[in-house]
């Protein structure tokens, strides 16, 4: 497979669906948060996929607004678009192109395994279900594949993805000749894993959990302590760190360290012989300070859409520096006539 060019940092590619007002805690801790750090290691490219959220019904305005704030948490969380090129996925044509030349080496059945189709289909039926949903996850490839990306930063459950996306890129190589890198995931082990509030059982998610489950990322300070302060906690009163015994507390103390950049056995000790209340209001103070000031910082990008349009502008330019060479590359091996000038 294609390797770096000698003095290239590898490449690491990574995006967020525009399709609610505000991320949450859970994006934040188990996605951002590395995204900002890997910035120091890899040549970055991280955006927002419009061409995603209209799988599914939509609203063509808000997911225009929908677009602006994601990028703009997406700064205030720490994305440096200095170091990163952030962009907005429609901008950069060569995903939607490659994604129609991956389509024709996806089986179907290949592509109706896909946990995300099966999962709306078994809800309501195939009639449910539109065909951007069911090649949803050949764009995927495609905006993993169209940067000759490394590694791709994914929770454990988009680790179905990654293979799609590895056995294409090496399916097209076989087929076509070396063209595309074989990414791997990058999913850190020890990365935290957030909970629903109301139900710590299940990952805290925008489209599953009730609102009192779910920290938003521009919650009021104080809505924010109060789910916080009202987090369902666990049977007895030792503050202790056990997931399967004491979840509810368990994912407090969790984030609680995370926020803290501190340990959860430090944490623990902090607590020790206090009340889960004690817990709850320390946490919240915590979280009502980050929601203050990423708001804060969010809603200060917001203002001055120039310049957000600049930042996604620059980095939709130096995507396609990476993107406009590798579907010519594909293009060429896929047996496409070159196009010539008329006349020539």
């Amino acid at each position: 497979m294609p390797s770096p060019a000698p003095g290239r940092r590898p490449r690491v590619l990574s995006g967020a669906q525009p399709t609610a007002d505000s991320y949450h805690l859970g994006n934040y801790i188990g996605a951002f948060r590395q995204w900002v750090a890997l910035q120091d290691e890899f040549e970055a490219f991280y955006f927002v996929p419009d061409l995603h959220a209209i799988t599914v019904e939509y609203d063509p305005a808000q997911l225009r607004e929908r677009t602006y704030v994601a990028a703009a948490q997406l700064l205030a969380a720490g994305v440096d678009p200095e170091r990163s090129a952030l962009f907005v996925q429609s901008h950069v044509p060569e995903h939607a192109q490659l994604a129609w030349v991956l389509g024709g080496v996806t089986g179907f059945g290949e592509a109706s395994r896909m946990t995300q189709f099966k999962d709306k289909t078994a809800k309501g039926g195939q009639d449910s279900a539109s065909v951007g949903l069911f090649t949803y996850p050949i764009l995927m490839a495609a905006d993993i594949l169209v940067y000759q990306a490394d590694q791709v930063p994914v929770g454990e459950d988009q680790r179905q993805h990654v293979e799609l996306t590895r056995n294409l890129a090496q399916r097209f190589n076989h087929r076509f000749g070396e063209t595309f890198t074989v990414p791997k995931p990058y999913i850190v082990k020890e990365s935290a894993k957030v909970y629903d509030l109301q139900d710590p059982t299940v990952k805290m998610s925008k489209s599953t959990s009730s609102p009192n489950g779910v920290v938003n990322l521009l919650d009021d300070p104080k809505k924010a302590a109060k789910k916080i302060r009202s987090a369902v906690t666990d049977s007895g009163t030792e503050i202790v760190f056990d997931p399967q015994e004491k979840p509810g507390v368990s994912n407090l103390l969790t984030i609680f360290s995370v926020l803290t950049d501190r340990t959860v056995d430090d944490v623990v000790a902090d607590f020790e012989g206090k009340q889960y209340g004690h817990l709850k209001v320390a946490l919240g103070d915590v979280v009502a300070e980050l929601v203050s000031d990423f708001g804060s910082r969010t809603r200060e990008l917001l203002e001055d859409r120039a310049e957000l349009d600049r930042i996604l502008a620059d980095g939709a330019a130096r995507a396609r520096e990476v993107a406009v060479p590798t579907l010519a590359a594909v293009y060429e091996a896929s047996g496409f006539a070159a196009p010539r000038p008329a006349g020539a």
